[in-house]
């Protein structure tokens, strides 16, 4: 019995992992947003400032589609005194986007054993998804 106890403090780990990883992400899309609204303020381009508005304020389940869409907008912007604080800003979330996947995969590894699914290890948490979203800038 005391590999199950283990199991489950595993399993626990894990999820703990998943969430600060999504935070983690969550803050490097947002300071995205703001280095992509202060070039909008600079350019003066609506259409940038409403993504990057949409993108901040939409809802964990649609946040894919709207970064993607900020992602396809940023890639027509050139601000040459804003330049290095976009790639800055866009490298931060890629390697976010790598930690928190490569945590939901590990999650999703342990929650997939016989033993977790046999025993309801995981309660009633929530399988973590996947982050996909277009990084190639």
């Amino acid at each position: 019995m005391w590999w199950l106890q283990l199991s489950i403090s595993r399993l626990d780990r894990l999820h703990i992992r998943t969430d600060a990883a999504w935070a983690a992400l969550d803050a490097a899309l947002s300071r995205r947003c703001v280095v992509a609204r202060a070039i909008a303020l600079v350019q003066q381009d609506s259409r940038l400032r409403a993504a990057a508005d949409a993108a901040e304020a939409s809802p964990r389940s649609g946040r894919e589609l709207a970064e993607n869409r900020l992602t396809r907008i940023l890639t027509d912007v050139t601000h040459p005194a804003l330049s290095a604080e976009l790639a800055d800003a866009q490298h931060r979330v890629m390697l976010a986007r790598l930690v928190y996947n490569d945590a939901v995969t590990d999650t999703r590894a342990l929650r997939a054993t016989w033993a977790v699914r046999f025993f309801h290890q995981a309660g009633r948490a929530p399988l973590p998804d996947y982050f996909e979203i277009n990084d190639q800038y």
